[in-house]
Formats: structure tokens, sequence, C-alpha cells
């Protein structure tokens, strides 16, 4: 029979009470971190919709793209950049802060492969005044290999007014 003070036949001592409560505060630790950094973690940006009055300015028609186009060129590191550029036109009365659009992309199945919002008029660039145009180029450097090869659908994603 073995008493408290004696090690058990074959040399193998018991985990002493001080390691067992370092690696027990360690894991706590550790998951009161995670849980922490899951809990007051920054929430993702949302993209907001547009509004009633953004919608109302796209269905009468008064932004316009013109000139779009698509080219592609090869790096320095051979690697594609496909860039679209344009002109956006504002026709309408009211002056833009933030212009955005999805760019979509799609398989030769018509199947949607790359939506990617971005800005064409706002803050880097300056807004969009009434009677503007300003040039826009979209660079794309990772597009899916399933992509059709074709110009992408262009939709208005945004609109921010004065």
């Amino acid at each position: 029979m073995l008493s408290l003070n004696q090690r058990p036949a074959g040399g193998r001592g018991t985990v002493s009470v001080p390691l067992v409560i370092i690696l027990s505060l360690a894991i706590v630790g550790v998951l009161l971190v995670l849980a922490l950094n899951s809990r007051w973690a920054r929430p993702e940006p949302q993209n907001p919709v547009l509004t009633h009055e953004a919608k109302a300015y796209v269905h009468d028609g008064y932004l316009k793209l013109d000139d779009v186009r698509m080219n592609a060129t090869e790096s320095f590191a051979k690697q594609m950049l496909v860039e679209v550029t344009g002109k956006i036109t504002n026709t309408g009365h009211r002056t833009l802060r933030l212009v955005e659009i999805y760019c979509v992309f799609h398989d030769p199945y018509g199947q949607v492969v790359l939506r990617q919002r971005l800005p064409i008029a706002g803050p880097r660039n300056g807004g969009l005044k009434p009677g503007e145009t300003k040039p826009f180029r979209l660079p794309f450097d990772e597009l899916p290999g399933s992509w059709n090869q074709t110009l992408p659908d262009l939709v208005i994603a945004q609109i921010a007014f004065e």
C-alpha cells in the first residue's frame, strides 16, 4: 500500500499542484482572450443599400456611365491586370458626395463568380457636381479562373448626396 508521500513503482511521479494551477490559469486566460475578441471585435462594416431617394435619382437617369471599356495587361510579375475604365456623368440637379458601384463578374454559364463594390466618385477623387463628368478606373488583379472574360455588369450600389 502506498502512502501519500511515496512515489508509485515504475519511476513516474505525480504532477505538482503549482504546475496544474499554472496550466489551468493559462487555459482560462486563452479562453478569456478568445471570448473577448469575438464579443467586442469590431463589427464588419455593412454596405448600405440604396435609399429610396438614391433609387429615384438612378431610375430618373441622372447618372450615366459612358465609354466603359475593359483592358487586360500583363504586369512585370507575369500577372494579369484587368482594368475597367469609363466615365460617369451626373445629369441631375444634386451634388453627389459618393458614388459606389458593384462590378459583377460571371462564368460562361451566367453564374456570378465575383461581386466587388468600388467607389467611382468620392473622397479620394472628389464628388460629382451637377453636370460634371469624371473618368474612373477600376483595376482587378485577381479574378477567378472561371470568369467568362467579358465586361462585368456595373450596377450602382450607393449614392450619398451632399
